[in-house]
């Protein structure tokens, strides 16, 4: 089975896909890395370069590259992954089981508001700007992020916790 986190930015993706990962004993791929590793850039340097449409399209090559592997692996999206070239069509494929971390937007913006440096869609947000900012995406994502096959909520759960419910789905 592969398993595919999808969900916003400071959702936790990354790291509760790599302890699930080590709880199911299978590979962890961060999409992300996965993309900086192809394109011997940081994804920072991709948007300032190339632009988003750029981003966008290398994102849907390397994710369908994933797809197409035999092997089980838990893979975390970037936040606008199955926002873009149909990627949430992706995810309805028989041998994927993608689901959907749903973080409030409170939990959202006490994740990023010290990140802002590292997450190139957020330098110019300060803490009231931010919560619009988030508001406006979950409501253009929402359609999208409801594709996966499960919705996991990880407002106010440890890593373990939310690990171990992703866990009981699947069994």
């Amino acid at each position: 089975m592969k398993v595919v986190l999808l969900g916003y930015m400071g959702c936790g993706k990354s790291v509760i896909g790599d302890f699930l990962a080590k709880k199911l004993q299978v590979s962890f791929y961060d999409l992300d890395e996965e993309i900086e590793k192809v394109t011997q850039s940081s994804i920072s340097e991709l948007f300032q370069t190339k632009g988003e449409i750029y981003f966008r399209k290398k994102e849907n090559e390397v994710l369908k590259t994933f797809l197409d592997k035999k092997e089980n692996f838990v893979l975390s999206l970037g936040g606008g992954t199955p926002c873009y070239f149909n990627n949430h069509e992706l995810l309805q494929q028989d041998d994927v089981f993608s689901i959907y971390l749903k973080a409030s937007t409170d939990t959202l913006i006490n994740r990023l508001i010290n990140e802002k440096d590292k997450r190139p869609l957020l330098h110019n947000q300060d803490e009231v700007t931010l919560k619009d900012f988030i508001n406006k995406h979950l409501f253009d994502r929402n359609f999208y992020y409801h594709q996966a096959t499960k919705i996991v909520t990880v407002d106010n759960k440890s890593v373990e916790q939310i690990a171990n419910e992703i866990e009981a789905l699947l069994a």
